[in-house]
């Protein structure tokens, strides 16, 4: 085994090689961008080296600065994670010239699988059945467009390289073929250094199945067993588990044999997985990831191994101990992504799941279950980089056992600071069609705002008792001021008393008329009356009776921001004094279109007195590495400009002025 690693990533999956690593007695360095100066991982490893400003191209995407670092650090190994460079055949073969080991499959197998397409000739070539479409080299509009006429629409457009939904689009009529392109082509070489696309027949409603292989030097390959991805939003898996509940053993047999001969027919070394989308019964070749997956705990849990040591060993010289002979499944694991999102607003009835930016005040995971993750209290999520904040598995005896430990450790979950997607993931693994497991890859869109979180009136409540509860700790302690939110109206301690606490939640704003005596709170608003009875705040635990049950919620507040923690879902309040929010509502009558995040303008798609439709693509903005649409709400004429391409933005900038008709 080497004595040193360096791993060429950030976030959750550099936390996790390095652990591994850490306990196999490796000395270990991370890299980081300037954002990420104090980051988890940084914190964790033994040494850590600056490679840049925090966009990703100047950074983690920068293999100069990547190749420096693994000079300076005399490092004998890198591990790339997943992500960034980690398909980059490039800087695998410039890893190697340094006479460094690089932790994956020789650069020849990632030039060949990497690349969507290559991988389609090769699968196909091996005996794999693949989804009918157009991988050739022939790049030009007029050849894809001819193309996706032959396929029919609609038809699935795919970065070459890479993953996560980036570079895909899903195209239903001919005319939106041009816009597709040229969108799936930026963010293509935005998060992967390359523009290459590809055309698929579009499967509406397949199971996404994939295969775990694991080979070594001597050829040894394989398979471990599938997993199902089936839940995804965006193009971009949120829940997976394994076994996969819908696959019987003869189409598994079938599935892993293609996977191992697509994996043999490249020299394939290390842990990987190969895709496939399955329909009616039939399964079909879909692409191979040359890299560790972000789903990979799950086959870890059931097989009771850990992919990273196998990484580091296989790359090290050794030879796998078993076969897959000796591999037995153990219960059933699933996993959840936690992203910093709002699942909170729709565009034309689907979901928009808009990244969120900025300080988390508060992380906290339940025991009980695995918790892979990149972030802690007082960490920063930035526009720059994937908002994925943690992953959460549970293995349990059987499938049932699993859901149901899952769903209680995402009900204890403690999130304040950004908005998040773990009520949304609570109300997924409630539908029928996941309980069943005959979920499709179609099931979370078709459902679209079914899955919303709903606004509980009880949050606001608690928030407000909260906040009188916290002043009249500080007046009790003589630290209350005499103005601004932290002076409640009419106060004087241990007396009935009448309060109005004022908030603002997004742009709403929200007004709760408040009557305490002792321990009771008697809260009225629009959204109705709540009693709660015998309240507390004691090291921010909140408790209550609510109609003779008891309540409990986790309290934050931080600045002027109040933040409710409740059965996974955070409710996220801003005090306000009474003359606040006027702008915003001048904003909203002035027809002031704002950037719903941080972000880099991508391109401005109007111009100044041009007419536009409700819901009409006004602006395309970068974050997150990934596109956002920013469009009408109404009919109107444009007034004013007020960004252009390549500006960056901050969240509440004003971008454009439409004048509604």
């Amino acid at each position: 085994m080497f004595d040193s690693l360096l791993v060429a990533n950030r976030g959750e999956i550099a936390v996790r090689v390095l652990r591994t690593a850490k306990r196999l007695g490796i000395r270990t360095i991370a890299v980081h961008s300037d954002a990420d100066a104090d980051a988890l991982h940084v914190q964790l490893a033994d040494e850590a080296i600056d490679i840049g400003p925090p966009p990703a191209t100047e950074s983690y995407l920068n293999r100069e600065a990547l190749l420096r670092a693994v000079r300076a650090s005399g490092v004998k190994a890198v591990h790339p994670g997943y992500g960034f460079l980690s398909e980059n055949a490039d800087f695998a073969a410039a890893v190697v010239q340094q006479g460094v080991v690089f932790v994956g499959p020789p650069a020849e197998a990632i030039r060949s699988m990497g690349s969507k397409i290559e991988a389609k000739r090769l699968a196909a070539a091996a005996g794999a059945p693949v989804v009918p479409g157009y991988a050739g080299d022939d790049q030009s509009a007029e050849t894809l467009a001819r193309e996706a006429a032959r396929i029919g629409y609609p038809v699935l457009v795919k970065a070459s390289m890479g993953g996560g939904g980036r570079g895909m689009r899903v195209v239903a009529q001919a005319e939106d073929l041009a816009g597709a392109l040229e969108g799936a082509k930026r963010e293509a070489m935005a998060a992967f250094a390359d523009d290459a696309l590809l055309l698929e027949r579009y499967l509406a409603a397949p199971k996404h199945i994939e295969i775990q292989i694991l080979a070594d030097a001597t050829g040894r390959t394989l398979s471990l067993f599938e997993r199902d991805c089936s839940v995804q939003r965006r193009h971009q898996k949120v829940i997976e588990e394994a076994p996969a509940p819908t696959v019987d053993d003869a189409t598994r047999q079938a599935m892993g044999e293609a996977a191992v001969a697509a994996a043999r027919a490249v020299g394939y070394v290390g842990a990987g997985t190969v895709e496939f989308v399955v329909e009616d019964g039939a399964f079909y070749f879909l692409e191979m990831n040359t890299r560790l997956q972000v789903e990979h705990p799950v086959t870890e849990a059931i097989l009771g191994l850990d992919l990273v040591e196998w990484q580091l060993r296989i790359a090290a010289g050794e030879r796998l101990a078993f076969g897959e002979e000796e591999l037995a499944v153990t219960g059933h694991a699933v996993e959840a992504r936690l992203y910093a999102e709002s699942p909170r607003t729709t565009t034309r009835g689907e979901v928009n799941f808009l990244p969120s930016t900025g300080e988390l005040r508060r992380v906290s995971f339940p025991g009980g279950v695995r918790v892979d993750t990149g972030v802690r209290t007082g960490s920063r999520v930035t526009a720059h980089y994937d908002p994925l904040l943690a992953k959460v598995i549970a293995h349990g005896d059987d499938r049932p056992q699993a859901i149901a430990m899952l769903r209680a450790a995402l009900r204890d979950t403690e999130l304040a600071g950004v908005e998040h997607n773990v009520p949304w993931l609570l109300r997924v693994l409630d539908q029928p069609a996941f309980v069943a497991g005959t979920y499709t890859t179609g099931t979370v869109g078709e459902a679209g705002a079914e899955l919303l979180p709903e606004v509980d009136a009880l949050d606001t409540a608690i928030a407000a008792a909260a906040v009188i509860l916290a002043a009249e700790a500080a007046e009790a302690a003589g630290a209350a001021g005499e103005s601004g939110p932290w002076a409640p109206d009419g106060y004087q301690v241990n007396l009935p008393h009448v309060q109005t606490v004022r908030f603002r939640r997004a742009r709403e704003r929200i007004g709760l008329r408040v009557v305490c005596e002792g321990g009771d709170y008697h809260v009225t608003g629009s959204e109705g009356d709540v009693h709660l009875g015998g309240a507390s705040l004691v090291d921010g635990l909140f408790e209550a009776r609510v109609e003779g049950a008891g309540i409990r919620a986790r309290i934050t507040i931080a600045d002027a921001e109040v933040f409710v923690m409740r059965a996974g879902a955070t409710e996220r309040l801003t005090l306000v004094e009474p003359d606040a929010g006027a702008f915003d509502r001048v904003a909203e009558a002035s027809g002031q279109i704002v950037a719903p995040m941080p972000g880099q303008i991508v391109s401005v798609n109007v111009a100044e007195g041009d007419q536009v439709r409700a819901d009409q693509v006004l602006v395309v903005l970068e974050a997150m590495k990934m596109e956002h649409q920013v469009r009408a709400p109404s009919p109107g004429k444009v007034t004013a400009l007020l960004c252009a391409s390549g500006d960056r933005v901050v969240e509440g900038a004003e971008l454009v002025n439409v004048a509604t008709s």
